[in-house]
């Protein structure tokens, strides 16, 4: 199935580009893969685990961190849950690295967030920051399925080895669309048919979403509106996509292993209002959540850190994962968010050197 997307996307003319990391990269490329041998380079392998014999790291399992405490507008640790106790941990940087819901979960619970709503439940107003858990950006994506036939032999693992990247017609940010075949689909909806996929993914959407506090307990996850598709624009990238995917297999190069098209069927192909229907009951996440404490100067109403990670209007506190990110970027997270942890390590070390 990789090879014959591959092929019908040479035939319709999108470029071949082997150096998928060129600025320039466009069209259809084999996918970036951080594993070696077949292993995912993870945080966990290639930063954590090389500096566990470090005397001044200790990392816990199975903590819960209930809320940040503050002496005034100064961030001075963090209240945690471990082993059926509740402690007290303090310190000189506190950073937050929990992730694009986690972190401005963890804001709002220590009072940190939009006032009216910290108020309502009952939370100590320390900051008021209205951005907090708004801006919530994601890559909207949704899946054409397929069933191949019954002799073609199956991949092992759930094999993405190619991906097309291109430019939507009318859109002026390059690479704003994805689309990327699954070899084999192991996760799918209960009594769905699990069919092999084509992603269509929206890397650019104009739409942003929201997260808020329902509770003021830490141990009940935040509201999430992710507001898809509500923008026009958005609409009709994501519709041309599936046009295209469908459009590509019918490609002389899936003859031969493609038994039918499972979903969208042709009645929902029919028409624009037929397939946008489609779109709003298929759309859904890509886990690339971003934005919900974006990085921005002071007089934005909707910033929550600087330049240099610090939370606006607090002292001792920063944010490094992919919430403070303006925008989504037009790839997968997981590189970039590395980048910026690695700068605001450089940001605290080069502080406390000249102290």
């Amino acid at each position: 199935m990789q090879e014959a997307f591959y092929r019908a996307c040479v035939a319709a003319d999108f470029p071949e580009y082997p150096d998928v990391h060129h600025p320039e990269a466009t069209g259809i490329s084999l996918r970036a893969e951080n594993n070696v041998d077949g292993i995912r380079m993870s945080t966990a392998l290639t930063y954590l685990q090389p500096c566990r014999h470090r005397l001044n790291l200790t990392i816990r399992a199975r903590v819960l961190v209930r809320r940040i405490l503050f002496s005034g507008t100064t961030a001075i640790g963090v209240e945690v849950d471990s082993a059926g106790e509740r402690f007290r941990l303090e310190g000189q940087d506190i950073v937050l690295s929990a992730g694009a819901v986690a972190s401005p979960h963890l804001l709002m619970l220590s009072g940190v967030g939009p006032q009216e709503l910290l108020r309502t439940l009952g939370l100590p107003l320390v900051q008021h920051l209205p951005g907090v858990g708004q801006n919530m950006r994601d890559h909207p994506n949704v899946q054409v399925r397929l069933r191949l036939k019954p002799e073609v032999p199956e991949d092992d693992i759930a094999c993405r080895a190619v991906r097309l990247r291109y430019t939507a017609a009318g859109s002026s940010t390059p690479n704003d669309m994805i689309l990327s075949p699954a070899s084999l689909n192991t996760v799918h909806a209960t009594g769905q048919d699990p069919s092999h996929t084509i992603n269509c993914g929206l890397y650019l959407a104009v739409g942003a979403g929201a997260l808020w506090l329902t509770s003021a307990d830490p141990a009940v996850p935040p509201a999430m509106h992710y507001r898809y598709l509500e923008d026009p624009w958005d609409v009709q990238r994501l519709r041309d996509a599936v046009r295209l995917c469908v459009r590509l297999l019918d490609d002389p190069a899936f003859e031969a292993i493609l038994d039918h098209r499972v979903s969208p069927t042709d009645a929902e192909l029919a028409t624009d209002a037929a397939l946008d229907q489609w779109l709003l009951q298929n759309v859904t996440s890509s886990y690339h959540i971003a934005g919900t404490c974006k990085m921005g100067p002071a007089f934005d109403p909707m910033a929550v850190v600087d330049q240099w990670c610090r939370v606006h209007g607090l002292a001792g506190l920063r944010v490094a994962d992919a919430s403070i990110m303006p925008d989504v970027v037009r790839a997968n997270t997981n590189v970039t968010t590395m980048m910026i942890a690695e700068r605001c390590a450089d940001f605290i070390k080069a502080r406390h050197a000249m102290a």
